[in-house]
């Protein structure tokens, strides 16, 4: 048995990454979520978590070794309990995980259906089905992309949120929306900005890109869901509330 894997990540593509350890070169499977982010990483070194399986070839005649990696331990057991529910494989678990795997578990909490079959290849009757059988069992995966196993939204809104203040986007003069809502007081008497803001309208947006919406459409339906209701924290509230907004 594989459990885990580093080395050097010398290609991603079309689901796959190619890992050189040493003088070989292993393919390892990925989530949809994590394909942007991992293009990014290409020469870098990697370590991904693995879920290692047989897969059936010639309706079952023969079998090959497969890896599936993941972030971390705990993304590779949501990933796990998720191909338990019926109908959902390890292939098609893989095509529709789009969304950070935090945001996915968030959605089966809440039994949100209708976002749920956004997910590619999720029809109603799946998500329902999702909802019923994880049911009492997703919490402890909410907390991913929160600072475990965050996948490519997560990634991305981190370093949002670590970029200077200067390179914020601001409105009205204001203080930048990186910040907004700490409760600290800053210099001038004004509340100081929520330092995650900008982290949710980045992972809100990269959601909304990987369902089909062009990045500068995402920020436009991002910025008006977050103008109609300032209060929301949750990236994928924000990005209901975003398709709600087209």
């Amino acid at each position: 048995m594989i459990c885990r894997i580093e080395g050097e990540l010398v290609r991603v593509d079309d689901g796959r990454a190619e890992v050189r350890v040493g003088g070989i070169v292993h393919e390892v499977l990925i989530p949809a979520a994590d394909e942007d982010r991992l293009r990014a990483q290409v020469g870098a070194s990697v370590e991904f978590h693995t879920l290692h399986y047989l897969e059936g070839q010639g309706q079952g005649s023969s079998f090959w070794p497969r890896l599936i990696g993941f972030r971390s331990p705990l993304e590779r057991d949501f990933f796990e309990l998720f191909t338990t529910v019926k109908g959902i494989g390890n292939r098609k678990a893989l095509r529709a995980l789009q969304m950070p795997f935090g945001m996915v578990a968030e959605l089966i909490a809440r039994r949100d259906v209708a976002m749920l079959t956004t997910l590619p290849e999720i029809g109603r009757k799946t998500a329902e089905t999702i909802v019923v059988e994880l049911k009492g069992k997703i919490e402890r995966f909410t907390v991913l992309g929160r600072g475990e196993g965050a996948g490519v939204a997560g990634n991305a809104g981190a370093e949002a949120a670590s970029a200077p203040a200067s390179k914020a986007g601001r409105r009205g003069g204001g203080p930048s929306r990186a910040n907004a809502g700490t409760g600290a007081i800053s210099s001038n008497g004004d509340p100081e900005p929520r330092p995650s803001t900008t982290a949710l309208l980045s992972d809100a947006v990269e959601v909304l890109v990987q369902l089909g919406e062009t990045r500068v459409a995402a920020r436009q339906l991002v910025e008006r869901a977050l103008d109609r209701d300032p209060e929301i924290r949750a990236a994928d509230r924000l990005v209901a509330a975003a398709l709600r907004e087209r």
